[in-house]
């Protein structure tokens, strides 16, 4: 499994199976912005606006793709246009197909967003998710801090109006990472 960085152009080239990873998501019944039923004609048409701002350098898209070239995950970086806000980003539109859940790429694309973001100087993450959810599991064990709840947020694909809860992580002060003596190292 490949995580790569994608392009606006390669966003827009590959809408097709970001659609298709965006679709298996809500009708998996993840709130992630869309209701059931999503046509694949409507997913790819809102891959392809993404591409525009993948460009405009306002989003990073990260696309973890199979041997057989399938788009199984996503992850991205929504980066503010005020100038008091070049500190932070927001990540968005974290997605597993259900083919690929269980295996660790949603820790791995959250991972590797985190890591561009510090690399970019990005000192703050934030993101919301629906409480109770999956997800919220994945951002509590991965260090995230949760930072409260909103009632009826947002509807859920079966456009039942749900809760959502806020975390961020402040990586400015992230903990190193815990040394596997011995592990991989010829000393």
């Amino acid at each position: 499994m490949r995580v790569e960085r994608w392009t606006g152009a390669r966003v827009r080239d590959r809408a097709d199976g970001l659609a298709a990873l965006l679709t298996d998501t809500v009708a998996s019944g993840a709130s992630v912005g869309f209701l059931a039923p999503l046509g694949h004609a409507e997913a790819v048409a809102w891959w392809r606006e993404r591409a525009d701002a993948v460009t405009a350098g306002h989003l990073a898209v990260w696309a973890a793709v199979d041997r057989a070239g399938t788009v199984t995950g996503t992850v991205g970086l929504a980066f503010p246009g005020r100038t008091n806000s070049r500190h932070r980003a927001e990540v968005v539109k974290l997605m597993v197909h259900r083919a690929a859940r269980g295996q660790g790429l949603g820790r791995r694309l959250l991972a590797t967003a985190e890591r561009a973001a510090a690399a970019d100087g990005r000192t703050l993450l934030h993101l919301d998710t629906e409480t109770g959810s999956p997800a919220e599991h994945l951002y509590r064990t991965a260090g995230w801090t949760r930072a409260g709840t909103i009632p009826d947020y947002a509807a859920n694909p079966l456009g039942e109006l749900r809760p959502t809860t806020l975390y961020y992580r402040n990586l400015s002060t992230r903990p190193a990472p815990v040394s596997r003596a011995g592990a991989g190292t010829d000393r």
